[in-house]
């Protein structure tokens, strides 16, 4: 028996070998098919085998891939910093590249901390963030991440950062109804601080909409205003985490403007660039960035492939077809008829608790009981057999179970490139829909779903 030196997701796990993409689909080298209803991680959000992207590369490869950022700048860097200083809102005009969304976090929480080193606030240096929630697998990303799941086996060496309560209306910490909540969750926010000291707080990081925790919850329209006033009450920076978010995935460049908030630092991944090649950036704005340049004049951070030109290059083509194909109105178009088709599905499948999301970022939460809300124990691998049954099926959909404090909560996400027709929803949906109606057999007949009302 042939062994193997790959170290995959799941080590005794068969995986079939990626041949070639081409738009919305991906193709096995058994020739199999698969429609990429994800996005591969939420990432690949302008499709596969992009012509112009391959050419950029190319072009670019055959100048120069690589240059030490210590030694040069480059044409493609430069351009890739203004043309996302003139996407981004406000003033937040800085780029500082690196190669994933988990450096992105923990390249925006350190220069938070240092910001306020810079102004002689040394004892600010703690970050607030969320339960239920994801920025990263590096050391100081996880600890800001609330991700149950991800943390248990590192928690002795991680920070003590989730603080507050998420967003999380459809089981709201407070058991409370969203009209008349009173955004308890967001005032938590300001107990906290007061709890711990805002001299000690630099900022508070959380996820527009929260993605692999959750599953596409999103927040109420009041909720970030809400958050943004109480940081600036308190002297603390809002760090948007919109790597996963940004980049049009939810019918706006930024996620964060659809609450019309400007956060004073955004970390960016995924969708920057599109999956065809590692890149990330955390932007930073003129306010972060003004004792720094007339401080020390150097960012405590960088990694020996930031800034290199082959993928500053790639992620400025791709971001220029975003533009060019109009793709962030695409994904609010085609974002909207996805989840109306989505929503249909709760009418046949009891299961579905909640559908939610903006654009082209949607969840569906699965329940053993829609009246009571109760969840599936993770031991029952919801999501997982789902994930399965749709990948034998030739559907790509992405896994968000743990939810409920890393025990329950089964929830999937379903981010299709934004480049996706309506007939290929369609398809998406139509293969969903025979996943689901297996998956909710099964489940019956292991008499794991409670016995309601009619609904």
């Amino acid at each position: 028996m042939k062994r193997n030196h790959l170290i995959k997701p799941t080590l005794d796990q068969h995986y079939p070998t990626i041949s070639h993409g081409n738009g919305v689909y991906l193709y096995d080298t058994d020739g199999n098919q698969y429609l990429d209803g994800s996005s591969g991680a939420v990432t690949a959000s302008i499709g596969h085998g992009v012509s112009e992207v391959v050419e950029a590369m190319k072009e670019q490869g055959g100048k120069i891939s690589f240059a030490y950022r210590s030694h040069f700048t480059s044409d493609a860097a430069e351009a890739l910093a203004k043309k996302l200083s003139e996407l981004a809102p406000g003033d937040l005009n800085w780029s500082f590249f690196v190669n994933s969304g988990s450096e992105a976090t923990e390249t925006a929480m350190k220069i938070a901390i240092q910001h306020w080193q810079e102004k002689g606030f040394e004892r600010k240096n703690r970050i607030i963030s969320r339960w239920t929630s994801y920025h990263g697998i590096t050391m100081g990303a996880l600890s800001m991440s609330g991700h149950v799941q991800r943390r248990k086996r590192f928690v002795p060496l991680l920070e003590d950062f989730p603080s507050i309560s998420a967003p999380y209306c459809y089981r709201c910490p407070y058991n409370a109804e969203a009209s008349s909540c009173k955004l308890q969750c967001a005032n938590e926010l300001e107990t906290v601080i007061q709890r711990i000291g805002s001299e000690n707080i630099a900022a508070f990081i959380a996820e527009p909409i929260i993605g692999a925790s959750a599953g596409a919850v999103t927040p109420p329209l009041e909720y970030y205003p809400r958050i943004k006033e109480i940081c600036e009450r308190y002297d603390i920076l809002f760090i948007a985490d919109e790597v996963m978010t940004g980049m049009g995935r939810t019918g706006k460049m930024f996620a964060m403007e659809h609450w019309e908030v400007i956060p004073d630092i955004i970390a960016l991944g995924k969708g920057m660039s599109a999956g065809y090649t590692p890149m990330a950036a955390t932007i930073i704005s003129d306010r972060v960035m003004e004792p720094i340049l007339t401080g020390s004049k150097s960012i405590m951070a960088g990694h020996t492939y930031s800034a290199n030109p082959l993928s500053a290059a790639i992620s400025l083509e791709v971001l220029t077809y975003l533009e060019r194909k109009n793709l962030v109105l695409a994904a609010k178009e085609k974002g909207a008829y996805l989840l109306q088709k989505l929503q249909m599905l709760t009418r046949k499948f009891e299961i579905i608790g909640d559908v939610r999301g903006k654009g082209l970022l949607l969840g569906l939460e699965f329940v053993s009981n829609r009246i009571s809300k109760t969840p599936f124990d993770l031991q029952a691998g919801v999501t997982a057999r789902l994930v399965d049954k749709a990948f034998a099926k030739g559907l790509l959909i992405y896994p968000a179970a743990g939810a409920i404090e890393g025990i329950a909560g089964e929830a999937v996400m379903v981010s299709p490139p934004l480049i996706i027709t309506n007939e290929e929803i369609d398809c998406l949906v139509e293969i969903l829909e025979a996943s689901l109606e297996e998956l909710q057999q099964e489940l019956h007949e292991e008499d794991l779903i409670e016995n309601m009302q009619a609904i």
